[in-house]
């Protein structure tokens, strides 16, 4: 308890901020992925696979890539008005969402959202690495990321709620990022560093010329080469982890029988049951998925203590492969027991690895430049999400997209399949015409189709990455006599 007593009050502020952000964002990110490519008498909008891994791949890639200009914009400005900005663009996006339904509209709106996450992501980063200490770091990061994860749990839980009527999703969400102006009346700015006086002092100084201060920075940024190789090993990482919503969900809601699941609640939660399922027997995908935050809620801090001596490159190694095993196993099966037993697998190696990333990043970081480093602590997770977006698009859709499969086992048994169909009307009609139940032409397109080979290529991706972190710590090991 001694060492909760170091921490000041911003600290917990900016905790409770990000516990609400992260309600609101993924309270709408969970699910978005079926809602772009659900049936539409589900409230879905009956994407393509490659055109959600394009809209969540790229549009997420930009949230994440942006933070190398916010990051420094809040240095400059200061990290509260950056804050208000970021928050009126949340709500106001999550606002209009519902109001687009064309793919270059909803698109267009995915980044207009992105620009206000974007704006968020360093300044709350950068102000948890100042209010910690290296004696308080560990702990500090892993309540950090313990809150990202309450926030992450109970948004979707909420929203799941009002699946029935889509736009719920997104109004919910911008009832809770409304929450963020209350928190913000109690934060305090972090104490200023020499070099963002000095930047308060050039207030008067154009928008471009700030612009061109933020590239020059870039510049000395890009000359650690160190650093550079250790964003793009990084970057391996976040390309597996990102299958967890861009992938899994729509995994789930296509081939895992979810009824033993379904059934256990009925007979002792049916509150449960009742309210987190499409239809009798069946569980919503995104609860399923969920399942990662709710591991994490209650072990993070364990984790945390037992990593906490670690060194942070240990711990990131450990992470990464453990994190390859969960989500390569999550597209092993049908049966949702060994979905979410991997899920538990993934999320061990998640709390491991991932709030060491940004751990490690803020010890390098210059105490003057906190904000800027954090802000490009996002840029793996930009290359992953662009790359995750191929994978979960291009490369699912070629392999284990059902709608696809399902289409293809129509043309080979020369079934009429009537036109103007939802693709959940579609594909009953073409169990009706093979004489099989719904679930019966699951299994047989599972069995026929090899669909379970995709986990090699998640296994492959996320265990290349923990290799590389190996080389890199060896190498860096030599070169300054020392473990980072």
């Amino acid at each position: 308890m001694n060492v909760f007593s170091k921490f000041p009050r911003t600290f917990w502020v900016a905790n409770t901020i990000e516990l609400f952000e992260r309600w609101a964002w993924y309270g709408f990110f969970m699910l978005f992925a079926n809602y772009l490519t659900g049936s539409s008498d589900m409230g879905g909008l009956e994407f393509s696979q490659s055109q959600k891994g394009m809209i969540m791949g790229v549009g997420t890639g930009v949230l994440y890539f942006l933070p190398v200009l916010t990051g420094a914009i809040a240095d400059r400005y200061g990290y509260k008005k950056v804050l208000t900005l970021a928050f009126i663009i949340y709500a106001s996006a999550f606002a209009l969402f519902p109001q687009v339904s064309s793919f270059a509209a909803v698109f267009s709106m995915y980044i207009y959202l992105a620009l206000g996450a974007a704006l968020f992501k360093p300044v709350i980063s950068a102000t948890i690495a100042k209010t910690t200490t290296p004696e308080t770091s560990s702990i500090g990061f892993g309540i950090f990321y313990m809150m990202v994860n309450i926030g992450a749990f109970f948004g979707p839980m909420v929203t799941l709620l009002f699946k029935g009527r889509s736009q719920m999703i997104f109004y919910v969400s911008a009832g809770i990022i409304l929450l963020n102006f209350i928190a913000l009346v109690f934060y305090k700015e972090p104490e200023h560093t020499e070099e963002s006086e000095q930047m308060e002092i050039k207030e008067r100084v154009s928008l471009f010329q700030t612009f061109g201060e933020i590239f020059r920075n870039m510049a000395s940024i890009f000359k650690d080469l160190k650093f550079l190789i250790f964003l793009l090993i990084a970057a391996g990482f976040w390309t597996m982890y990102n299958q967890l919503f861009f992938t899994l969900p729509v995994f789930i809601s296509q081939w895992v029988d979810t009824s033993a699941l379904y059934h256990f609640f009925d007979t002792n939660i049916p509150f449960v049951s009742a309210n987190y399922s499409p239809a009798p027997g069946v569980m919503d995908a995104e609860f399923v998925t969920n399942m990662d935050a709710l591991y994490i809620i209650l072990l993070q801090i364990v984790v945390s203590t037992i990593v906490m001596r670690w060194k942070p490159l240990n711990s990131m190694m450990t992470g990464f492969l453990v994190c390859s095993i969960g989500m390569s196993l999550t597209l092993f099966s049908q049966n949702v027991l060994f979905t979410m037993a991997a899920i538990f697998i993934f999320a061990l190696g998640e709390m491991a690895g991932s709030p060491k990333i940004t751990e490690y990043i803020g010890r390098i970081a210059p105490k003057d430049k906190k904000a800027l480093y954090m802000g490009y602590s996002f840029i793996p997770v930009f290359l992953g999400n662009v790359f995750a977006g191929i994978i979960s698009g291009d490369v699912y859709q070629s392999m284990l997209d059902k709608v696809v499969i399902t289409e293809k086992f129509a043309a080979e048994e020369g079934l009429q399949i009537a036109s103007g169909l939802s693709t959940n009307e579609y594909f009953n009609e073409v169990a009706r015409q093979a004489n099989m139940s719904a679930q019966e032409l699951t299994n047989h397109l599972w069995n026929t189709y090899n669909t379970s080979s995709m986990w090699i290529v998640i296994l492959s991706i996320g265990v290349m990455a923990a290799v590389c972190l190996f080389i890199y710590d060896m190498v860096t090991s030599k070169k300054t006599g020392k473990s980072d």
